[in-house]
């Protein structure tokens, strides 16, 4: 592999900001410091920019396989390393359900093939596949997750027999998305009495409501007290759950942690009016108030990382009516973006995007020599320009949908050079694919 030395760089880092050098070799971070004076293939003159941890999002959809009209891993991956996500946690729910073991490793191959970022796939959990789960590798395999809420084929897990055992046997975190099944269908019976079919978009924060979401996050909480389970919340969407975290402890001694959505900070109900389908998504994005507490939740570290559940559906799916129109939005290219949006309005610091983008993930899930820039780790780094305007056009959107909410916004900063695992993945909109992704390991 390539050499790289970036010289003069703003890095973001550990809490902290400070100006130095870093070399790479071998694909690893050699070292940090003040006028590293080595030879290099490869010099990056960050005068200017500032250098972060590679952003690593926990959750994400690519829909490989059995979804490739949608998106592919290779696509997906592509547009998470053009927004400075070098590593990601993709989710179960593709077809076929990665609900074995031999369709896990599947995805693996064919991300060891494919993805320019690295990455790791969770075990889908179902009523009725303990024994699979139950074999999955803790240092191979980023999680468990359950989809205690309704979902695509066999992924609803609402026997609570199961449940128990999951949470009581399982020894890699369980990852779970929460809202309340039989509360969604009894709000969905009201809607479509009152206004069959043409149910306004508007209304999806009512049909998969507060009250939805904390009545299973409550649930999956108490399970976990009560089996000492290492849990994780996925998109955490309202204020009422804020209550059910902690943040009086390290986030390395929690048992119990909590994701909120790049959407559900910086959505919020008045939006459906403008986007309509294109930012329905579940759980759903609600009244201003929850997207306020979630923001003062993520400064109080009740939230602990910050993802995107990137969920991509074609235009045409997207312009059905209410009940037609699939909940998931495209999100991983501008997520990173999307938070120096927060850093320029003076609602976050950098360091705290940081921390919660790059550092957090590492911890929550026990990831191997990544999240940080130490001398030693696998260098996965993104430089960004912080006064370099940025607008999104189809041009340069590269879902594999090809479409975006943000398409005619103009984000403030922007993606210069993105390196993955050593190699110099994207270059101010040109990729160079010849070097693949690394998949994640975890020290458990």
């Amino acid at each position: 592999m390539k050499s790289i030395l970036i010289k003069n760089a703003q890095i973001v880092n550990e809490g902290s900001t400070t100006t130095a050098d870093i070399l790479i070799k071998a694909g690893r971070i050699a070292q940090v410091g003040q006028n590293i004076t080595a030879d290099a293939d490869e010099i990056i003159d960050a005068t200017g920019l500032h250098l972060l941890p590679g952003v690593i999002d926990d959750q994400v959809h690519f829909r490989e396989p059995g979804l490739t009209h949608k998106a592919t891993i290779s696509s997906e991956a592509k547009a998470a390393v053009a927004g400075g996500v070098t590593s990601f946690m993709e989710m179960p729910n593709t077809v076929p359900n990665t609900v074995t073991q031999e369709l896990l490793e599947d995805k693996y191959n064919i991300a060891a093939e494919t993805s320019l970022a690295n990455y790791s796939f969770f075990m889908g959990a179902t009523n009725d596949n303990l024994a699979e789960v139950l074999l999955t590798n803790p240092n191979t395999v980023c999680g468990i997750k359950i989809f205690m809420g309704s979902s695509t084929g066999n992924m609803l897990v609402d026997n609570v027999e199961t449940l128990e055992q999951i949470f009581s046997k399982a020894k890699l975190p369980i990852a779970v998305h929460c809202e309340d099944e039989q509360t969604i269908r009894d709000n969905m019976a009201i809607y479509e009495e009152k206004y069959g079919d043409d149910i306004p978009m508007k209304c999806h924060p009512e049909i998969r409501s507060e009250a939805a979401c904390f009545k299973s996050s409550y649930m999956a909480v108490k399970l976990a007290e009560k089996h000492n389970t290492r849990l994780h919340i996925l998109h955490i969407s309202t204020e009422e759950e804020l209550k059910l975290f902690r943040n009086d402890i390290p986030l390395e001694q929690k048992r119990i942690t909590a994701e909120v959505c790049v959407h559900h900070l910086w959505f919020d109900k008045k939006d459906y009016d403008t986007y309509g389908a294109q930012i329905k998504c579940n759980p759903a994005i609600k009244e201003q108030r929850h997207k306020e507490a979630l923001l003062q939740g993520l400064l109080d570290d009740k939230l602990d990382i910050i993802a995107t559940d990137h969920a991509p559906h074609t235009r045409e799916e997207k312009q059905g009516k209410y009940k037609k129109a699939p909940s998931g939005v495209p999100l991983v290219q501008h997520s990173l973006q999307m938070m120096l949006e927060f850093v320029k309005e003076g609602k976050l610091a950098i360091e705290k995007v940081v921390e919660k983008m790059s550092h957090a993930p590492a911890i929550l899930f026990n990831i191997r020599e990544r999240g940080y820039i130490r001398e030693g780790y696998w260098a996965d780094l993104v430089l960004v320009d912080l006064d370099k305007p940025y607008t999104v056009n189809n041009d340069n959107v590269y879902f594999q949908c090809n479409w975006s909410p943000f398409e005619g916004h103009t984000f403030s900063s922007s993606i210069t050079h993105t390196i993955v695992s050593g190699h110099l993945a994207f270059v101010n909109g040109a990729f160079d694919d010849r070097k693949k992704g690394e998949r994640l390991l975890f020290e458990r």
